[in-house]
């Protein structure tokens, strides 16, 4: 393997942090994060952004926001 560089690296990171690429394409990066402070930073933010998405995915509105939201959602429709 060789190093992909930063600009493949950043190009694919998204991917990465999925595990949507290709093994060679992902050992590549792993290896130049491995050496690279700059990509491997822009990795750990990526992951903290991850999990702080899936975690608010997961959360729930109280019901009476939830009915607030839906009520002004209803008359801005009706008044287009």
């Amino acid at each position: 393997m060789t190093d992909c560089g930063c600009d493949k690296a950043k190009a694919e990171l998204e991917e990465f942090l999925h595990d949507e690429l290709c093994r060679e394409d992902a050992a590549d990066i792993r290896e130049h994060m491995a050496t690279c402070a700059d990509c491997s930073g822009e990795h750990k933010v990526g992951i903290v952004l991850t999990e702080a998405v899936q975690r608010a995915c997961k959360e729930t509105a109280p019901e009476d926001l939830r009915s607030t939201v839906l009520a002004r959602i209803r008359d801005l429709q009706a008044s287009h």
